[in-house]
């Protein structure tokens, strides 16, 4: 058995409960975006210019393409099939006012994409490469949008199922690629060239 196989199959021992993290995640400054994921709160890197570009263009272009919907950046989402998590993606796809009245997590149902940009630290990997899609399928969302800066490609999770999206596509940046229904509409993913180190 491999050192990761015997890892995975320990029990995971959770930090602390999701109301202990919610009361620390609510009092932090605004500086700082905590998740809670696997049980265990998390530290989402300050993004830079670039990744703030990348969400902005990506928002100009969702709303040429679906003006019924928006992309909410950094909405607190509650992916409570996978182990109670919290998430702030860096873009959520919903119909305009789906999160009227809601609070500063609100439940995933509805949404139609999540979106993540891939920061320059130490735990992208598990994080946006890992965790991220199996809370996003956890909890049913279409598609899971992945901009990865480090392999400069753009990957779309598609067909939640059992915990686990059935369709991965990667592109590298500079093709086209199709975003499924419900998003429904494809992306040129060249300007993305311009916002990698």
């Amino acid at each position: 058995m491999t050192v990761m196989a015997e890892r995975d199959a320990q029990p995971r021992v959770e930090q602390m409960q999701v109301e202990e993290f919610e009361a620390i995640a609510s009092s932090s400054p605004e500086t700082v975006t905590l998740e809670f994921l696997d049980g265990r709160i998390g530290v989402k890197k300050v993004p830079d210019g670039n990744h703030d570009e990348i969400v902005r263009w990506l928002l100009t272009r969702c709303m040429q393409h679906r003006p019924e919907l928006f992309l909410y950046p950094e909405r607190g989402l509650v992916v409570e099939a996978y182990r109670r998590g919290r998430v702030r993606p860096d873009g959520v796809l919903a119909p305009a006012d789906h999160f009227l009245g809601q609070g500063e997590w609100a439940d995933a149902a509805g949404v139609l994409m999540t979106v993540e940009v891939t920061s320059y630290d130490h735990d992208t990997d598990s994080r946006d490469r890992m965790e991220k899609p199996a809370a996003y399928a956890a909890v049913g969302i279409p598609v899971y949008l992945l901009i990865d800066r480090d392999a400069c490609t753009v990957t779309v999770h598609s067909g939640p199922e059992n915990g686990r999206y059935r369709d991965t596509h990667t592109v590298p940046f500079g093709e086209r690629v199709a975003l499924p229904d419900p998003v429904g509409f494809a992306l040129e993913t060249g300007a993305f060239k311009s916002y990698v180190r």
